[in-house]
């Protein structure tokens, strides 16, 4: 596997382990439809799944992690969460945050951006 395979998996187990910290409840890791994946769905609370993107990066020297989540990638979440939400059968309102993982040999740095972009 990949280097950076290894990092970007390195940092959804972060980001689980944190939003499990914050009362989350972890639905799916990697979810999949068509060209889409998302890195994880959770439960806020009885009314709202969130939708989490995790970027991860060793530094931040080439811009912030949050900013490398093209409009083409926010669609394909956007496809990928309606198909999750409608063969679920369910009715509940759809949060998309970002989870940023700073990890390297002297630093480990989590971010969440909630609501970090709407659907259109």
């Amino acid at each position: 596997m990949a280097k950076h395979n290894d990092l970007g998996n390195i940092g959804e187990r972060l980001a689980v382990e944190y939003l499990s910290k914050n009362g989350y409840t972890i639905l799916v890791q990697n979810f999949y439809f068509d060209k889409a994946e998302i890195d994880i769905i959770a439960k806020k609370n009885k009314e709202t799944i969130v939708v989490v993107e995790v970027k991860t990066r060793t530094s931040n020297f080439f811009g912030d992690p949050q900013d490398f989540v093209s409009p083409s990638k926010i669609k394909l979440l956007v496809k990928a969460a309606n198909e999750y939400i409608i063969s679920n059968e369910l009715d509940v309102e759809v949060q998309f945050d970002i989870i940023t993982v700073i990890k390297n040999k002297t630093e480990e740095k989590i971010e969440h951006f909630e609501n970090a972009f709407y659907h259109f």
